[in-house]
C-alpha cells in the first residue's frame, strides 16, 4: 500500500488505438509523479460485417486495471478516461446496440457521399472547423443511417463517455472529444441542431455536453464493490480526447511552441484562443478541436507510428521476430539518402501490407523504392519527419502564431531518429517527452477539479517541466538526408 496521503491520489485510464493502460497518479502543488499499474493490448475484430472495437474486452481490462489501482491506493480520488476520438457505441434503453465499429473500416465512404450531397464541404468546415477525415463521427452516422442502424438507437456515446457511463451511469458527452465528431458548432461548442437537421440525423440520441474538470459522480455501488472501492471515489471528465490532454501536459515553459502528439496518429499542431476558419485553413486540410479550458487545437493528422507498426506487423506475420530496435539502429546509420513519400496519402489509412503499398506509391511516384528492410524504416521516418515539419510550418503560416519550439510527447518521443530528423528538416529544437503525456494530461485535470492543484494550464505545465524534464535534440544542417 501507498505510504503518500490518498488524497493525492488519482487513476487515468488511457486507451489507445493499439494498448490501454491504467496510471496512478500522485499530485500536489510540489509533486507530480506517476506509475503504470496495467497495460494491455487493443486488438480490433474483423467479422462478416467490418472491422470492430473489441469494446467488451477492453472494458474487462480497465476494471482489472482498476482492481490494481485500488489495490494500490484504497481510498483513490478519482477514476478518468481518455480514448482515441470519433467512434461511438449506438444505445438504446442503456445498452450497447451492436459492437462499435473501428475508424479504419471500409463502410464511411457510401457516408461521405451521403453527407456532402445533403452539405457541402464549405459549409460543413465553416460550421464544424474539422479537418476532411473520411472517419469523422458524422460521416460514420450517415453510413449507420443508410444500413437503418439508428433506426432503433435511442443514445450515442463515443468510447470514454460509454466506458464512464458503465462506471457511473451518468451519460454524457465531454466537449474536446465530442468536437471531433463534426457535429458541434465551433464557435458555440454545443451541438449544432440545424447541422444535425440537415445531415438528417436524430437529434434526441446526443447526450448532454459536459467540459473537462465536471465531476460526472461516484462510481456505482456494484463496480466500486468489485473493485474494492469506498464511495468516496469519483469518476472526472477530463479532455478525453486522448490529444487533448496529451497537449495539458506539453512542458512548454511559453506560448511559442508547436505538439506533436505522436503515437499511432501524429498530431501536430499550435494551441490557439479561438478557432481559424479560413478557406486556406480548409484547403490545407487542418482541423479546430476543442482544447482543455475552452482551448483550440489547430493542428494537421499525420499517419504516425502506424506506417511503422503495420509494416512490423506485416514482416512478422510469418513468424520471423522483428527487433524494432536493431532497425532504427540500422536506419540511422544508413549514409545513402532514402525515398521520402507523402505520409498523409489516404491509401495508408486502412490495414495491409504497408511495405508494398509505400513501393507501390514509389513506382507511381517515379522515385526509387526501399531496397531492405532498414531503408523501409529510414524510409518511414524521413517521409514522417517532413510531414511533422511541414505541418508545423502551416500551422503558425495558417494561425499567424510564432513557432521557435517543437514539443513531440507521446511514445514518438522515445523514437530519437524520428525526433533528430523532425529538428533537421523543421530547422527547428524539438523537446521531446514526456512519454506519457496523455495519462499525465489526464492525472492534472482531475487533480485539479479535486483541489490538488489550481491554475492555468501554464501552471499546470510548469510542473510537468519540472517532473519530466524533455530531452532536447538541437537541428543540424544535414537537413535533407
Amino acid at each position: 500500500m501507498s505510504a503518500r496521503t490518498s488524497s493525492s491520489a488519482v487513476a487515468a485510464v488511457d486507451l489507445g488505438a493499439t494498448s490501454g493502460r491504467v496510471i496512478l497518479g500522485h499530485v500536489s502543488h510540489n509533486e507530480l509523479s506517476i506509475m503504470p499499474v496495467a497495460r494491455f493490448p487493443n486488438t480490433p475484430v474483423r467479422t462478416i460485417d467490418g472491422l470492430h472495437w473489441n469494446i467488451l474486452e477492453l472494458y474487462r481490462s480497465v476494471l482489472a486495471g482498476l482492481t490494481v489501482a485500488a489495490r494500490e491506493e484504497p481510498a483513490l480520488s478519482s477514476i478518468a478516461v481518455d480514448s482515441w476520438a470519433v467512434d461511438y457505441a449506438l444505445m438504446r434503453g442503456g445498452r450497447m446496440l451492436g459492437v462499435p465499429y473501428h475508424y479504419r473500416d471500409e463502410r464511411t465512404a457510401a457516408g461521405v457521399d451521403a453527407a456532402h450531397r445533403r452539405v457541402d464541404p464549405q459549409t460543413l468546415y465553416a460550421t464544424n472547423g474539422l479537418q476532411h477525415l473520411p472517419f469523422n463521427t458524422l460521416f460514420q452516422l450517415e453510413a449507420d443511417q443508410i444500413a437503418g442502424s439508428l433506426d432503433a438507437a435511442d443514445g450515442l456515446l463515443l468510447v470514454p463517455d460509454l466506458i464512464n457511463y458503465w462506471l457511473t451511469g451518468v451519460a454524457a458527452a465531454e466537449r474536446t472529444n465530442a468536437s471531433t465528431t463534426g457535429l458541434l458548432g465551433v464557435q458555440s461548442g454545443e451541438w449544432d441542431d440545424d447541422l444535425i437537421a440537415a445531415l438528417e440525423l436524430p437529434r434526441a440520441i446526443f447526450p448532454k455536453l459536459v467540459d473537462a474538470g465536471t465531476s460526472l459522480g461516484p462510481v456505482l455501488g456494484r463496480v466500486a464493490d468489485d473493485l474494492q472501492l469506498g464511495p468516496h471515489t469519483r469518476v472526472t471528465a477530463v479532455g478525453s480526447h486522448d490529444t487533448a490532454s496529451a497537449v495539458v501536459a506539453v512542458p512548454a515553459t511559453g506560448d511559442d511552441f508547436a505538439f506533436i502528439s505522436c503515437g499511432t496518429w501524429g498530431l501536430v499542431g499550435v494551441e490557439l484562443p479561438s478557432p481559424v476558419l479560413t478557406a486556406e485553413g480548409r484547403l490545407a486540410n487542418f482541423t479546430n478541436e476543442g482544447g482543455v479550458d475552452g482551448r483550440v487545437r489547430y493542428l494537421h493528422n499525420v499517419m504516425g507510428l502506424w506506417l511503422l507498426s503495420e509494416s512490423v506487423r506485416i514482416w512478422e506475420k510469418d513468424g520471423e521476430s522483428i527487433d524494432l530496435a536493431a532497425l532504427l539502429a540500422g536506419a540511422a546509420a544508413l549514409t545513402t539518402p532514402v525515398s521520402v513519400f507523402d505520409a498523409n496519402d489516404p491509401v495508408f489509412l486502412s490495414p495491409g501490407d504497408m511495405p508494398a503499398r509505400i513501393a507501390q506509391w514509389c513506382s507511381e511516384h517515379g522515385v526509387g523504392a526501399p531496397g531492405s528492410r532498414v531503408e523501409f524504416v529510414r524510409s518511414i521516418v524521413e517521409s514522417l519527419a517532413e510531414a511533422f515539419a511541414s505541418a508545423v510550418r502551416r500551422a503558425s503560416e495558417l494561425s499567424g502564431k510564432t513557432v521557435s519550439v517543437i514539443h513531440i510527447v507521446g511514445g514518438g518521443s522515445l523514437n530519437s531518429l524520428l525526433c533528430q530528423r523532425t529538428a533537421d528538416r523543421s530547422g527547428l529544437p524539438v523537446l521531446a517527452g514526456p512519454v506519457e503525456a496523455t495519462a499525465i494530461g489526464n492525472v492534472l485535470v482531475q487533480a485539479r477539479a479535486q483541489g490538488m492543484v489550481s491554475g492555468s494550464l501554464e501552471s499546470l505545465r510548469s510542473l510537468v517541466a519540472l517532473a519530466f524534464a524533455p530531452l532536447r535534440y538541437t537541428p543540424t544542417a544535414d537537413r535533407a538526408r
